[in-house]
């Protein structure tokens, strides 16, 4: 039986994060890799709240904040994605945050 390459941390935390998240339903595992696809800026405004199947739901301050990430939703679970792997993460929902 041949052996394969070992993996290195950071080619498996992503899915173990994204693993985790699905099990429990709760985003918030995912912070580290949505601050690597939306931005810290973003990310100050934002967070991953829950994963619904393959659809995210992302937290945001206000209305503003849902408006323009919905407009960059593809472009983010792209680059979610990259991390996840493909097809982890196919739609992004945005709610306001609950203070």
């Amino acid at each position: 039986m041949a052996r394969s390459e070992p993996k290195t941390l950071e080619s498996l935390l992503p899915k173990v994060l994204a693993r985790l998240a699905g099990e429990s339903g709760r985003g918030m595992s995912l912070m580290p890799l949505w601050v690597a696809a939306a931005g810290e800026n973003t990310a100050r405004h934002s967070r991953p709240h829950h994963l619904e199947g393959k659809t995210l739901v992302i937290s945001v301050e206000n209305a503003e904040w849902a408006q323009a990430l919905t407009r960059q939703a593809p472009s983010l679970c792209e680059r979610l994605n990259e991390k996840l792997g493909p097809g982890t993460v196919t739609a992004l929902t945005f709610q306001l945050e609950s203070r």
